[in-house]
């Protein structure tokens, strides 16, 4: 059975599906693999050591995807103050110069990059944990929003807010389509956050 949801829609993927940003975890071979599934799969940038390591894993991925794919790659960029040292604007560039369509933003306020992505015809789903981070995210332009209950885990900045909670708040307040992340591993979990108001799972 295919579910089209309005995430499935601003994505162009068969299934509601979103393999999101996973430190060394997000590689090539699993977002390959998610959006040869139908699913949207997400090579995570920050996991590569260089922009230039990063241009290759997004290469290999697309290497990866398989005539009349259904899903699609896009990248995860995780905006973190403590990494000071990371060179944010070659990541983005090299993110742009890619051609993936689809981008992930997380960790800071987004802003500046989700400018210059919307400006090179790129979707933005950002990741946050309350729906105050989310509204604040779709003010800068964000298309979608991972809705990361504490069910996600691993991600800075938990409030502790579980997905019962979290996603019908999302149904409240949200002007935009969402996905529930964290506890989502099989088809009743999926259909749980169609229920709560989510467009799909993460």
């Amino acid at each position: 059975m295919v579910l089209e949801t309005k995430i499935t829609k601003l994505f162009g993927i068969r299934h509601p599906i979103i393999q999101g940003g996973m430190h060394y975890v997000g590689y090539a071979g699993l977002a390959a693999a998610v959006a040869n599934a139908g699913g949207l799969g997400l090579v995570t940038a920050l996991t590569q050591p260089t922009p230039e390591a990063l241009a290759a894993e997004i290469k290999k991925a697309q290497g990866l995807l398989k005539p009349g794919c259904e899903g699609a790659v896009g990248v995860n960029l995780t905006i973190l103050p403590m990494f000071s040292e990371v060179d944010y604007g070659a990541f983005r560039d090299v993110i742009i110069d890619s051609g993936v369509k689809v981008v992930e933003t997380a960790g800071r306020p987004p802003g500046e990059f989700v400018e210059a992505f919307k400006q090179n015809d790129m979707k933005i789903i950002h990741k946050c944990v309350t729906t105050r981070h989310a509204k604040s995210a779709i003010k800068m332009g964000a298309d979608a929003i991972s809705l990361d209950g504490f069910e996600c885990a691993g991600h800075p900045g938990e409030e502790d807010i579980g997905n019962m909670i979290l996603q019908a708040m999302g149904a409240r307040e949200l002007t935009v389509p969402y996905v529930m992340s964290g506890g989502v591993g099989n088809g009743r979990q999926l259909a749980a956050a169609l229920t709560l108001g989510a467009s799909g799972g993460g």
